[in-house]
């Protein structure tokens, strides 16, 4: 009989990041396999496994969280996947959610919730929460906003209170303009900006939106309001590193590039339910796009409920949003179109005709060229997630 490759799985369980990564290696292993995994419960700052000098397996998948620990795996000589791309191995090569096109993601669903004013809300050190502020302080001002950027020292890290945490993140809050979207680098962050904001009365999402990452729902769901997240796609990180530490076990090398995978979308939930635009036309046809536009909405229908002509609303949408009337439109069909293919069984043909399209066929086309994926690849990865 053959061997069952041995791989060691060096991934926290105590985030949801690291057990959707496991998901993700397990499903490849059950596909591609059978693999025997080796995994201890563990938590993203825990020191190097005492069993790892002495692994007698075949590769390690693992969370380089400190220089200990890539030491210590590089020691092995075994092929090894790094699925965090904190310290940086020329001989391990990494897999990871793609950060800046996360902070793209946020900011483009801040901007289309009508907000000019924002803010980013992450942690001190971490290059990934770098580069999420990064990338969303690049879209906003792409769009002509200004966004101040407040960082939390993690709390391994740091000797304040959770009290006299509080208090800081709530002065920045308050010194805010105001309505403004925040982005939060993961859902705890956001969870201590929402409670932040309701220390000093500031109401959600009226005032301050706020959206986090990573979609974990228990934290999103015990929010008040619940928190909107953007789905980063870490079950497909541990997937794609399962398979490339598969062919580096099979043919001894793997590739020196980094891969990162494109986060799955945002899941919307009561934090970003709000629109935030001073304009009473441009907000009514807003509101009208977001009720309507899966009833086969059309921009002449949105006239008839404003008080200015056709081409002034076409205009004032055009400068506060950045984009057309009917572009939102084609976004909110795909919004709901995204929602039913992640939340339900139906069809396709029924996913169109319930998110405005008349056809399955148009709705792939409009689909692909906005996700960058087909409906059906969508909902495979949306459901490995």
């Amino acid at each position: 009989m053959t061997r069952r490759p041995h791989v060691a799985l060096i991934v926290e369980t105590s985030l949801i990041s690291g057990r959707q990564i496991l998901r993700g290696i397990a499903r490849y292993a059950r596909l591609h396999g059978p693999w025997s995994l080796f995994h201890e419960p563990r938590s993203l700052e825990a020191s190097v496994p005492r069993w790892l000098s002495h692994w007698k397996g075949d590769g390690i998948i693992v969370r380089l969280q400190t220089e200990q620990i890539a030491t210590a795996v590089v020691e092995t000589g075994l092929p090894a996947v790094d699925v965090l791309g904190v310290v940086r191995r020329p001989t391990i090569p990494l897999v990871h959610v793609d950060d800046r096109a996360i902070g793209r993601m946020a900011a483009e669903h801040l901007l289309g919730c009508g907000f000019r004013h924002f803010g980013y809300c992450g942690l001190r050190g971490p290059n990934w929460s770098h580069n999420r502020e990064r990338a969303f302080g690049q879209a906003v001002g792409a769009a002509g906003c200004r966004c101040p950027v407040y960082r939390l020292s993690p709390r391994s890290r740091s000797d304040t209170s959770w009290e006299a945490q509080q208090e800081r993140l709530a002065g920045w809050i308050a010194r805010l303009p105001k309505p403004a979207g925040v982005m939060a680098c993961y859902d705890p962050v956001g969870q201590k900006v929402l409670e932040a904001c309701r220390r000093i009365e500031v109401r959600v999402p009226e005032q301050v939106a706020v959206i986090g990452v990573d979609n974990d729902e228990t934290v999103c769901e015990v929010c008040d309001p619940p928190l909107s997240s953007v789905a980063a796609n870490h079950a497909r990180v541990g997937y794609e590193a399962a398979a490339l530490l598969d062919r580096m076990m099979q043919k001894g090398r793997g590739r020196k590039r980094p891969v990162y995978v494109e986060p799955a979308g945002v899941i919307t939930r009561l934090s970003t339910d709000t629109l935030a635009v001073g304009d009473e036309d441009v907000a009514t046809a807003l509101r009208l796009i977001r009720e309507q536009a899966c009833r086969e909405l059309r921009v002449r229908d949105i006239v008839e409920h404003v008080s200015i002509s056709h081409s002034a609303l076409k205009e004032r949408f055009r400068r506060l949003l950045g984009h057309s009337m009917h572009e939102e439109m084609v976004k909110v069909r795909v919004n709901r179109a995204k929602e039913l293919l992640a939340e339900t069984e139906l069809p396709l043909r029924v996913v169109a005709h319930r998110a405005g399209f008349r056809h399955p066929e148009y709705m792939g086309v409009v689909f692909r060229r906005q996700v960058g994926k087909t409906p059906g690849q969508f909902r495979k990865e949306i459901r490995q997630e």
